[in-house]
């Protein structure tokens, strides 16, 4: 039994994030195609993903341990939703953060060398390691990130409705239940070992999460007493499928039609958040063509932009998210 011990300033901080990163995301993919139970919700996911993955995904496939607690890419790569950032991140971590995350990791022992190397901030590893989480992204994640995103979105409003309608003891009353249980001031969920957490004014992060087996988590850094804890809840509730498709089996158009092709994909991208030079790759434009096609899309207040350190992030807003999830629905 999980039991996380609140006062009345952790309530007051505890809040609802938007999503636990792409590179999370990525990285708990990888563990549930490892998962022996028979999930209902990725069922046709891992049909259609299992033995997809080869020599471009193994520096990462190579680092989910046989056994035991995983790699925590959230800590390495951030909670960013854009690739880019995530990469960013993971090629400019601190040598002595790699070797704490990787310390007492069970790997299997034929990939011991290759987790040494990573371990150890190898500068061409850790690129390899950035690719791989990018090949494992086009396979088992970006396919299927329209529901996903959706059920992210949905959550989001619920949580924030919550809120408003009686404030945070609502909110965790209300939380995935019945398998959370809010009994004031402690919030209790299935664990396998009884833990107790104080958060001691830190507050909580409650964190949704995509690519999980239906159970809650609590991710927490010991030597950082700083930072909040992040309570995982699974967002999923009906199985996860890849993009929809017309009449003819060809991907959904309603949206191409209006916007067209580039500029519907672009509004997708940027519906995970994402750079102009990831906006670029994906769309297999010039990042010159890029800018201009988010340009388009933010003088009609469908995304925004918004600097952030050496570059700038794109977001969807409510009312492009409101069209792409319309023109999906009307496609399908």
């Amino acid at each position: 039994m999980l039991r996380i011990h609140f006062t009345a300033e952790d309530l007051a901080r505890t809040r609802v994030a938007a999503t636990i990163g792409v590179a999370a995301e990525v990285y708990y993919s990888l563990e549930l195609l490892r998962d022996r139970r028979d999930l209902a919700h990725f069922r046709s996911w891992r049909s259609a993903v299992a033995g997809r993955l080869g020599a471009d995904t193994r520096p990462l496939t190579s680092l989910v341990p046989v056994r035991g607690p995983g790699l925590d890419l959230l800590a390495l790569m951030g909670d960013a939703p854009s690739l880019d950032h995530a990469v960013d991140h993971l090629l400019h971590a601190p040598a002595s953060r790699l070797r704490r995350e990787f310390d007492s990791l069970d790997f299997h022992p034929g990939h011991l060398g290759w987790a040494r190397r990573v371990a150890e901030g190898d500068r061409e590893a850790r690129r390899e390691v950035a690719q791989a989480v990018r090949a494992c992204h086009r396979l088992t994640v970006e396919p299927y990130w329209h529901r996903g995103r959706a059920a992210l979105v949905a959550l989001s409003t619920r949580c924030a409705n919550l809120v408003l309608e009686g404030g945070v003891d609502l909110l965790l009353r209300s939380l995935c239940a019945p398998l959370v249980r809010w009994r004031p001031p402690v919030l209790e969920a299935p664990y396998p070992r009884r833990t107790d957490v104080h958060l001691r004014g830190r507050g909580l992060v409650i964190t949704p999460t995509v690519f999980t087996t239906g159970t809650v988590s609590l991710l927490w850094d010991p030597l950082d007493t700083a930072q909040p804890p992040r309570l995982t809840v699974p967002v999923l509730h009906e199985p996860l499928a890849d993009a929809p498709a017309g009449p003819d089996g060809s991907p959904a158009r309603s949206l191409e039609s209006l916007l067209g092709r580039t500029r519907a994909a672009a509004l997708r991208v940027t519906a995970e958040g994402c750079t102009t030079t990831e906006l670029a790759r994906r769309l297999n434009v010039s990042a010159a063509a890029a800018s201009q096609h988010a340009t388009v899309l933010r003088n009609t207040d469908l995304i925004t932009t918004n600097r952030r350190g050496g570059s700038v992030l794109h977001a969807i807003t409510p009312l492009g998210l409101a069209l792409l999830r319309t023109g999906t629905l009307t496609a399908s």
